[in-house]
């Protein structure tokens, strides 16, 4: 039970069993305004897991960031899931469970620095190259010519088995969404994502997706 609690804590707050902040690579932020129920069923799920010893070395961050980590976890805000009937305010919590925001709107050093959604987080890869999230408001420089069918077949499209698997060479385009985990979501979460998207601002943003190394 206690580690359980352990689980608990660590999702939605950002701390370790030994008190320590988690870096924010993991979305904690958003998982601490999801339904208890949701996390505890993601608890059960890693419990049912076979276990492995691992060893990792200590961590090592970087000044000032060994300071700002200890400021970022907070106390989780849990939520009610909302029924599905309505079909934004769910699609909502489905983009919160998904983090979207943490990719899909410009930050640096953990600042937002973009408009809401609208893409350039950037990426960057060990040979030079950089990768920069999508525009995802409806507007034409984003997902704005998208319909609600397209943009569900986006995604369930990575689980046909027939999906055609494109090797990448280093210093090609390359891209860090995780499609065939979203893939997994059914069509009617993916189409309440959608509904949610469709009533945010639309935001004049023309990304340059991928920019080679040396460039």
């Amino acid at each position: 039970m206690a580690g359980g609690l352990q689980l608990f804590r660590a999702i939605t707050t950002g701390v370790t069993k030994d008190n320590k902040a988690i870096f924010p690579v993991m979305p904690y932020l958003d998982y601490g305004k999801l339904d208890e129920s949701d996390i505890l069923a993601v608890i059960a799920y890693i419990r049912n897991l076979p276990s492995i010893e691992t060893s990792f070395p200590e961590r090592e961050i970087d000044f000032p960031m060994n300071f700002i980590i200890n400021t970022i976890p907070q106390r989780a805000s849990l939520t009610t899931r909302p029924d599905p009937i309505d079909q934004v305010a769910y699609g909502k919590y489905v983009f919160t469970a998904a983090a979207c925001t943490e990719c899909h709107t410009k930050a640096v050093k953990g600042k937002i620095v973009g408009e809401y959604l609208a893409g350039g987080f950037e990426f960057e890869f060990p040979d030079g190259s950089v990768l920069r999230s999508s525009n995802i408001t409806k507007h034409s420089t984003g997902i704005g010519l998208w319909d609600r069918e397209f943009f569900i077949n986006r995604f369930t499209a990575y689980n046909d088995p027939l999906f055609p698997l494109t090797p990448v060479a280093p210093g090609e385009f390359q891209t860090v969404m995780p499609w065939y985990m979203y893939a997994g979501m059914t069509r009617e979460d993916l189409g309440a994502l959608y509904d949610y998207l469709e009533t945010v601002p639309p935001v004049d943003n023309l990304v340059e997706r991928f920019t080679p190394a040396g460039l």
